[in-house]
């Protein structure tokens, strides 16, 4: 289902900016996961090329009530997020649903997923989106856009010091997400 408003030009610049303001905390906000003697030499992620086929228009299915669920994390005690909508969409003519959680410190949806590119051209764990949707004000069968483009890997892909949730085994999409951040 194609999005009818959608300015190709904007978009690219838009995701332009954003990359280089990452790449900017990165290499220096003293909060970057970089460790601190490596941000000398630090010149950027590694993307894949912007490509609109990876925003995709998705249904929501807000659940019926919040459901509190403990996700492990890749080092210490699992964290609890509520599990507030499913978002359904195809891609590569493969329907796909993915889980998707109330984010606790900025709002909107936080979406933690796998794809057949773990390992070889992106983090192994699996990768992240953030959602910007008003969870109070979830519509049922509303829909939404979900840009994989913006696709990021967690601060401990960077460091083993951090501990980042691991997105739950439901929550693998059955096609290659080549978009976003690659492997750090």
């Amino acid at each position: 289902m194609p999005e009818r408003d959608f300015d190709e030009p904007s978009w690219r610049e838009r995701l332009a900016r954003y990359r280089a303001e990452k790449d900017e905390f990165l290499a220096e906000h003293p909060q970057s996961p970089i460790p601190p003697d490596d941000r000398a030499s630090f010149d950027g992620l590694d993307y894949y090329p912007l490509d609109p086929h990876y925003r995709v228009v998705a249904r929501i299915q807000p659940a019926a009530s919040a459901e509190t669920v403990e996700l492990e994390t890749t080092a210490g005690p699992a964290r609890e997020y509520e599990r507030v909508a499913t978002l359904g969409f195809t891609l590569d003519d493969e329907h796909q649903v993915l889980a998707a959680f109330a984010e606790p410190t900025q709002g909107g949806l936080f979406v933690p997923f796998t794809d057949p590119t773990n390992g070889s051209g992106t983090y192994s764990r699996g990768r992240y989106l953030e959602l910007d949707v008003d969870v109070e004000s979830l519509q049922a069968n509303g829909d939404v856009v979900v840009d994989f483009n913006t696709a990021y890997s967690p601060f401990c892909a960077y460091d083993d010091g951090f501990a980042c949730v691991v997105p739950p085994a439901k929550n693998d999409v059955s096609v290659p997400i080549e978009a976003g951040e690659r492997v750090p």
